[in-house]
């Protein structure tokens, strides 16, 4: 699985746009065949910092995706929206998605 993780830092002034910006992106890389997730979430320390977690199953869809068209107009949008570069990790990982976490179960109450 190939395992990304972006911060984008927004102009203060496009942080309420960046999502409907980025949402046919969004709808549109959910649909790829190779992509396992891709979520959005935002810093509760810093407002104008979005993160983007997604994965992909294989090298291969990484790559489609990367070369899709949607992607390419995706970054001419963020371009214009970002103060700053993006910061990324990118990285393969074995797995096929979420597992469950061992640590933290429900409680009866």
């Amino acid at each position: 699985m190939i395992f990304i993780a972006i911060k984008f830092t927004v102009r203060s002034a496009e942080r309420d746009n960046w999502l409907p910006a980025v949402d046919d992106f969004t709808l549109a890389t959910r649909q790829e065949p190779g992509n396992l997730f891709f979520d959005w979430s935002y810093s509760v320390e810093n407002p104008d910092q979005f993160v983007l977690l997604e994965a992909f199953a294989s090298p291969e869809a990484g790559e489609a995706h990367v070369k899709s068209a949607h992607f390419a107009a995706a970054i001419d949008t963020m371009s214009e929206l970002v103060s700053e570069v993006p910061e990324i990790v990118n990285m393969e990982v074995p797995g096929e998605g979420w597992g469950r976490m061992a640590e933290v179960t429900p409680r009866n109450r």
